[in-house]
């Protein structure tokens, strides 16, 4: 329906040919903003109308875990939710405003892109059980490492001064006496976020829309194949402004594995990608100081590389 309505407006509406890669960026946007502007609402509003049946100190108590359990939870949490690094940005928020640790929260947003059942299934099909076990295990490790560091940083100073503010007051004597009041919540802070972050939406989409369809990517391939022991922590800064969903990165990945990449170097580029991107970073911008994105885009492309050398060691034993 989306991609029908995409295609209607740039091709019909405004008269772009589907040859060009202008009307393809137009497409791109259109599709791409409606689809994550439709999802933002909807997430938020349902997020709210759970947040009203959990106290904020009970969803507090159950994400702060000793250790890396709380770690472990939000990893797994965002393994099992089907959302691309942009998508993932709005329970993100929920949990940050609900005031569980900014380490734990990170850990879903960094495992959420990373693993989900259909890029799980599209990698079962071209690359084998062993990889894509390895692969999942691997994206949990990157999910909750990441986010224990990053909690061990003490870096909610640099969140946005508004959302230190709802952090401080969560809420925790909100009652709620009918289920009409719930929605009516639910759908207060539906409105309340998107109206903030849909600017951030759409410029981070059409960041992506242009990084998409204007870099080419049979240029990358040569660029990492020429770098020897330096093409992982190259092949995931090439990764990173580049944009794209799971059904596209995995075929890029196979296709530079096939072309003679290590496997651990062809994973990191997919890895990047999944998991950082400049849409993300913009988006992010509406709850992040840049300080706290740099610190955050760092140290999961630390641990992305760090995979990408693990895999390429075994690659021998898993293939």
């Amino acid at each position: 329906m989306l991609l029908k309505f995409a295609d209607w407006l740039t091709y019909q509406v405004l008269g772009l040919s589907p040859e060009s890669k202008f009307g393809e960026v137009v497409n791109f946007f259109i599709y791409d903003s409606v689809k994550i502007l439709i999802l933002l609402f909807t997430l938020i509003f349902f997020i709210g109308v759970i947040r009203t049946f959990l106290p904020q100190q009970t969803i507090r108590k159950w994400m702060n875990q000793r250790g890396v359990a709380g770690n472990f939870f939000a990893a797994l949490f965002g393994a099992i939710t089907p959302f691309c690094s942009c998508s993932s940005i709005p329970i993100f928020l929920g949990f940050l405003e609900a005031g569980i640790p900014l380490g734990v929260t990170f850990s879903f947003l960094i495992t959420s892109p990373l693993i989900n059942e259909y890029l799980v299934i599209l990698m079962l099909g071209f690359f084998g059980w062993k990889i894509t076990i390895a692969y999942i295990f691997s994206g949990m490790f990157i999910g909750i490492i990441s986010g224990v560091v990053l909690g061990r940083m003490k870096l909610d100073a640099y969140l946005v001064d508004d959302l230190i503010e709802k952090r401080a007051d969560n809420g925790d004597g909100k009652t709620f006496p009918t289920f009409i009041s719930r929605l009516r919540f639910g759908l207060h802070e539906s409105l309340s976020i998107t109206k903030k972050i849909w600017i951030w939406v759409l410029l981070g989409v059409g960041i992506g829309a242009v990084i998409h369809n204007y870099v080419p990517r049979e240029t990358i391939q040569p660029i990492i194949s020429k770098t020897g022991i330096f093409s992982v922590p190259i092949a995931t800064i090439l990764g990173v402004p580049m944009y794209g969903s799971c059904a596209a990165i995995v075929p890029i990945a196979v296709v530079l594995f096939q072309k003679g990449i290590p496997l651990g170097t062809a994973l990191a580029f997919m890895m990047a990608i999944a998991a950082l991107s400049l849409p993300e970073a913009v988006m992010l911008r509406r709850a992040m100081k840049p300080r706290l994105i740099m610190v955050f885009f760092g140290i999961t492309a630390l641990a992305i590389v760090m995979t990408g050398y693990i895999f390429n060691f075994l690659q021998s034993i898993l293939i």
